[in-house]
């Protein structure tokens, strides 16, 4: 579960919210001539403890990875290579968001359907979750995702 003040708690740049749980954060850049180093701190950069990483890589041309949602994770999504599109969309409306550079951090919030797809060769996309991997709270069909959000909005 993420802590207070997650929307701008990066100690990088600016934040940019969108679609109410979701946030684009500048991450903060270290470097010298040696070159460029960027640290990821639970609970500072992303807005959770990180309980799970993984990251996808050589993506096969025209592919779309995602295509869920989840009942309760929290993640965040960085290219650390490359770059791919992001499609959030939290039931009523959706936001195409690219990922484009190292120092690029995507939060999504529970209840966001998401997809991927235009994986530049060299993507490397790193995520960050909140919680271990636990299928019972992916919703992989997009009509049951729909009845879900309606179904909590009556709640």
């Amino acid at each position: 579960m993420p802590k207070a003040g997650h929307a701008g708690s990066s100690k990088g740049g600016a934040t940019e919210t969108f679609l109410g749980s979701c946030y684009l954060s500048r991450l903060n850049v270290l470097g010298d001539d040696r070159g460029s180093l960027i640290a990821l701190e639970g609970a500072l950069d992303v807005s959770f403890d990180i309980a799970r990483a993984y990251f996808i890589y050589e993506t096969v041309e025209g592919v779309v990875r995602g295509n869920h949602a989840h009942l309760e994770l929290y993640q965040t999504a960085l290219c650390v290579s490359g770059s791919c599109i992001m499609v959030l969309d939290d039931g009523s409306q959706r936001r195409e968001v690219s990922l484009d550079g190292p120092d690029i951090a995507l939060h999504i919030g529970p209840m966001i359907w998401r997809e991927m797809h235009s994986f530049s060769p060299d993507c490397v996309l790193l995520v960050l979750a909140s919680e271990h991997y636990d299928e019972a709270d992916y919703i992989r069909d997009y009509g049951d995702f729909l009845r879900a959000v309606e179904a909590r909005a009556k709640t």
